[in-house]
This record gives C-alpha cells, sequence and structure tokens, in this order.
C-alpha cells in the first residue's frame, strides 16, 4: 500500500521543527491529497547550465522520529545521508557537513551558509513506514514544498530517491535522475561481464555470467530489456533479456556469422539498428526484436557502427570511416539519406544523442588524447570539449534530464565510470567496484510513486 501528499505549509506546522578499429574487432497512491506539484507552489528556476554557477548549499539535518523526536537513531541518520547522497550526485548541490551543527533540524541555518533546508521525519504505523519531508527556504524559513508518503519499510529508499527527484524539479523546473539506472561493462568477476547499478552506485549487481567477454550493454527505453553482444559460444552473438518475465531467460537474436554488434533501440521499441558483418562488411541493419531484417541501412560505404537514436526515433547518429577515418554521420531513418557531422579530429567516435534532442556528445581523439566533446545535433556545428583531464575518456552516455554525461576514464591501465555536466564541470567518478567497469548507458528515469 503507497500513501503520498503534497503537505500544504498549514499542514507543515505539525512537523518537529578503445581505438576505433579495435573496438569494431571485439566489436499511486491510496490517498492523493493534491497534484505532485500545486499550481500555487512556483519552480524557483535556477539554471545549472550556466558556466559561472556556483554550487547551491544545502542543510539534510538527521531524520526525527515523530513519536521520539528527543533521540537520536541510526534510521534517521541513514535517511539523511541517503537524501543527501542523492543531492549532490546531480552536481550542482552542496551539503553541509552535519557534524557542523550536530545534525540538529533547529538551527540558524542562515548562519550556517544554507540556501535551502530539507528536514524529514518518520514514524511506523502498523507494518508501515510514515515518511514527512519538507524543502524550506532558509533565509525565509517558508515551507516550498512538502511531502507524505506511507509504504512498506524496504520501500525506504523509493520514498527518500523520489523526493530528491522532486526537490531538484523544484530547483530548477526539471525531474531529478537519482531515480535512474546505469548499465556497464565490468572485469569484477575476472570476466568482461555486464552489470547495472542505480546512479547513486549503491545497488550494483552482475546481470551475465557467461564468464567471457560481454560488451555494449543497452536498456530498453522503458527499462525492461537488455540487448547486449557475447562472445562466450565463439561469436559475438547478439543476445536478449526480458527483466518482465521472471525467468529472465537470456534469448539469442542474432548468431549471423561475423559481428553481431551496438544496438540502438528505436524510441518506441519497436525495431533495433545493429551492426552485422555476415556479408564481409560491418554495416547497419534494421532488425525486429526477433533478430529478422527488415532493411540494411549502410552498404559497404567503410564500417559502419555504433548507431544512436534521435529521441523522436526520425534520424540516427553513426560512425564510419567511409572517408579514411571515422567520423560521424547522421543518417533518416525512412530514406537513407545521410550527412556528415564531424569533420574536426582524427578519430571521432560513439556518438549519443541528448534526451532533450538538441546535442550529440561522442568520444573524439586530439593533441591531449581521446576526450569527450558534444556537438548541436546538425551539420554546421563546432565541436564543444568537455572533458581536457589526462587519461582516455571514452563512450559518452547522457543522463535522463540531458544535465550530465556518464564515461569511461582510463588512467594507468584501469578503467572507472565518471560523470561531467553538459557544460564540463564537476567531474567526478561514479562509484567505486573492485575492477575495471567501461561502456556505461544511462537509462531513463524509473516510475515509481
Amino acid at each position: 500500500m503507497i500513501f503520498h501528499a503534497t503537505l500544504s505549509p498549514l499542514m507543515s506546522m505539525s512537523f518537529t521543527k578503445l581505438p576505433f578499429l579495435v573496438v569494431v574487432a571485439l566489436l499511486v497512491p491510496l490517498l492523493c491529497l493534491a497534484p505532485l506539484l500545486s499550481q500555487a507552489q512556483q519552480v524557483i528556476d535556477i539554471d545549472i547550465t550556466d558556466a559561472a554557477i556556483k554550487k547551491i548549499n544545502f542543510a539534510v539535518p538527521f531524520f526525527t522520529d515523530k513519536n521520539r523526536p528527543e533521540q537520536r537513531h541510526e534510521t534517521g541518520r541513514e535517511m539523511a545521508a541517503l537524501l543527501t547522497k542523492g543531492l549532490t550526485f546531480h552536481g550542482f548541490i552542496n551539503v553541509i557537513d552535519p557534524k557542523k551543527y550536530g545534525g540538529n533540524q533547529e538551527q540558524n541555518w542562515r548562519l550556517l551558509g544554507a540556501n535551502y533546508v530539507v528536514s524529514g521525519t518518520y514514524s511506523s504505523e502498523g507494518a508501515d513506514l510514515v515518511l514527512e519531508l519538507r524543502l524550506m527556504d532558509a533565509a525565509t524559513g517558508k515551507m516550498l514544498m512538502g511531502k507524505r508518503f506511507r509504504d512498506k519499510f524496504d520501500k525506504q529508499r523509493l520514498m527518500i530517491l523520489k523526493f530528491c527527484d522532486e526537490v531538484i524539479y523544484k530547483v530548477t523546473g526539471k525531474q531529478g535522475i537519482s531515480s535512474s539506472k546505469i548499465t556497464f561493462v565490468a572485469d569484477t568477476s575476472g570476466h568482461k561481464e555486464i552489470y547495472m547499478a542505480d546512479a547513486l552506485g549503491d545497488d550494483i549487481r552482475q546481470v551475465t555470467r557467461h564468464q567471457n567477454l560481454a560488451i555494449t550493454p543497452r536498456l530498453s527505453p522503458d527499462n525492461n530489456k537488455l540487448l547486449y553482444t557475447s562472445y562466450h559460444n565463439g561469436n559475438p552473438n547478439l543476445y536478449l533479456i526480458d527483466f518482465s518475465k521472471s525467468s529472465l531467460l537470456t534469448k539469442a537474436i542474432s548468431r549471423r556469422t561475423g559481428i553481431n554488434y551496438a544496438p540502438a533501440w528505436a524510441p518506441d521499441q519497436s525495431f533495433l539498428i545493429a551492426t552485422l558483418s555476415k556479408d564481409g562488411n560491418p554495416d547497419l541493419y534494421k532488425m525486429d526484436l526477433s533478430g529478422n531484417i527488415q532493411k540494411r541501412l549502410t552498404v559497404n560505404n567503410g564500417i559502419n557502427v555504433s548507431p544512436s537514436f534521435s529521441p523522436d526515433g526520425t534520424q540516427i547518429a553513426f560512425v564510419s570511416d567511409r572517408t579514411g577515418e571515422p567520423q560521424i554521420y547522421l543518417m533518416e531513418v525512412t530514406t537513407g539519406r545521410t550527412q556528415r557531422l564531424t569533420y574536426e579530429g582524427r578519430e571521432n567516435t560513439t556518438p549519443n544523442w541528448s534526451p532533450d534532442g538538441e546535442w550529440i556528445a561522442y568520444t573524439g581523439y586530439g593533441d591531449n588524447g581521446y576526450q569527450i566533446y558534444k556537438m548541436k545535433a546538425h551539420p554546421g556545428g563546432t565541436p564543444i570539449q568537455l572533458t581536457a583531464s589526462w587519461g582516455s575518456h571514452e563512450s559518452p552516455t547522457w543522463s535522463p534530464d540531458s544535465r550530465q554525461i556518464a564515461f569511461t576514464r582510463t588512467r594507468n591501465g584501469e578503467s572507472k565510470l565518471c560523470t561531467i555536466t553538459s557544460e564540463g564541470q564537476w567531474l567526478q567518478e561514479l562509484f567505486t567496484l573492485a575492477g575495471n567497469q567501461s561502456s556505461p548507458q544511462w537509462s531513463q528515469r524509473l516510475k515509481f510513486y
């Protein structure tokens, strides 16, 4: 049973105050008292794409037990810590260390330098957890938003992440992304297998167990299916997992001789585009979800790989070396009309189209090695370099809000997943996991509450 509601200010008073050719070769609720955000509650409208913006200071004091507010409980600390992690993950928020004020909810927040405060109380009602959260303006003490959730105790994490994403919406006008997942390749088990984690890196699990090379994970737009390529039967075959089925059986959808590689899901999930080399040359093919070929999209114009759909499904960006070196091209899916996008750089690969349709991020090779770039999603634009630190930066993937990019950074032979904002700010390692990680793909937001 789930309960969530928007709390009015009156109710709140009750609260307690790799190189290209090598890559090719490897080739709800029980009751809702009000809308999620009432029309009277306006978005604060902070433009975090402004490169000059400084981080916004939040305070997240320890949550308190509503029935025993005078006592400190580890549960309250852990809840506040999770919310803190979710907020800071978005890149533009700094949360003041609770050690500076003892984690108490009653403070002079302006003196501590906070712009906003998130406070929470919780209580038990039978087998359920009731969680009440509010976002406050530190300067005025005014409640900007409040929520009340009721669900089983094991749904605690989902409640907090949902509120976190709504706080992000309140201050920026776009929903947050802490309720999303990232698939990637890791060799933690001793073999390169497909893994999945939530965006905060707290729920990491191994998806494939082929004990062989598995690469290019691609989650479906609804997050229910996963496509990937595995070499465990000797040939790089294309496989599909359906997470909505209890058996989680892995199904081979293309075992054609040669590579069956790097598929892209159509936004409506009705078909996919993959690279096949069954006729000798790596070319792009339109296929249904059973692996039946519907149309060949490229014909022997060099090596053609790495398709990425535009959000409206009308175009793909892809990589081809038809002019002698890898560059990024755009193709209209229905007509096959193709235009070259990139001209600068000796090797441009792994394009990824932003969910808002505005940008294409990609890996480019320049004087300082492999770096992440972005360009407007139409010919004639100018590349914008986003990374510049030492090491190789490859395989970019956009967050669901188009504000961040995850990618692989390799230094001294060790590969880790990192994120950076769409403006090239606040580079950070995504999470800690033994071994090497690579080839991230960011999911759409998960739907709950």
